[in-house]
């Protein structure tokens, strides 16, 4: 999983790499300033979201309770591979929701996350095999 300033940064050190090569791919200027810049809007959007999210009422009126599961799915399709690629997210799927039934407390957060490393650990395994 990755975040909105990883990806954009990734982004641009794939069009970096097209047009200048490996050695100036990665612009840590330009990861810093878009974690700056992402860090204070995030700060900046969180405060106005304090402040005038109780004047809202229910939110769930407007929509904006599909607003994180919209931006997970953004970047999982940054992150689309191929079926291949998916098999460790869907074995951790799995693991999170027979976790979520079965087990009281948060414990599908840990063992969905253990069960997509070890998954994509044993996978890429076998592929290189």
């Amino acid at each position: 999983m990755v975040d909105e300033s990883w990806a954009l940064s990734l982004t641009d050190a794939q069009l970096r790499l097209a047009q200048f090569g490996y050695q100036h791919a990665f612009s840590l200027p330009y990861y810093a300033g878009l974690c700056i810049v992402l860090y204070l809007a995030w700060v900046g959007f969180t405060t106005l979201g304090a402040l005038v999210g109780p004047v809202l009422g229910d939110i769930h009126y407007f929509g904006f309770d599909i607003a994180f599961p919209a931006i997970i799915l953004i970047l999982l399709k940054g992150m689309w591979k191929g079926f291949t690629g998916a098999r460790p997210w869907l074995i951790s799927l799995i693991f999170a929701a027979l976790t979520y039934s079965y087990l009281p407390g948060n414990w599908y957060v840990l063992i969905d996350a253990l069960a997509g490393i070890v998954a994509a650990f044993w996978l890429i395994q076998e592929d290189e095999a």
